[in-house]
């Protein structure tokens, strides 16, 4: 565990009031986890509100999110009485708040082998010197003196 959260669960363990919660707070952890486990996609930015007498209450952050949640529900549902929780009713409230920006689509870079650059270089050199042409054998140029600057 980090530090502060060794120090937080110290403090509520060593507090009769606040020990008290440590059930409830360790069963909603798990059971947003069970929910993330369930729709990951769908679920990175909504929250378990509460779970009592088998009603699950979750937040979401825009009313969007919330109408392609409430689709989900069944699945939802389902998948965790498969994985032991008695829910009986999932309810969605809308909760606006900071939205997280999804996380960056890593950029994926095409690598070119030695002998496809080449034939690109001999493909610029073997196009005719037409106006026509001039735009393709610029673009062709450029991507050979890129890739092969990189080597």
């Amino acid at each position: 565990m980090a530090r502060s959260t060794k120090e937080a669960s110290v403090y509520l363990q060593s507090n009769s009031a606040m020990a008290a919660l440590m059930p409830a707070l360790a069963r909603l952890s798990s059971l947003q986890k069970a929910c993330k486990a369930s729709l990951p996609s769908m679920f990175e930015t909504c929250e378990i509100l509460q779970f009592e007498s088998g009603q699950l209450v979750m937040s979401a952050p825009n009313a969007a999110l919330a109408a392609r949640l409430k689709q989900l529900l069944p699945r939802l549902q389902d998948r965790l009485q498969k994985d032991g929780w008695q829910v009986n009713s999932i309810r969605i409230k809308v909760q606006v708040g900071k939205i997280a920006a999804p996380p960056p689509v890593p950029k994926r870079v095409l690598e070119l082998p030695s002998t496809a650059v080449t034939s690109f270089a001999e493909l610029s050199t073997a196009l005719e010197d037409t106006p026509r042409n001039q735009a393709l054998k610029d673009a062709i140029d450029a991507m050979v003196r890129r890739r092969t600057a990189r080597t």
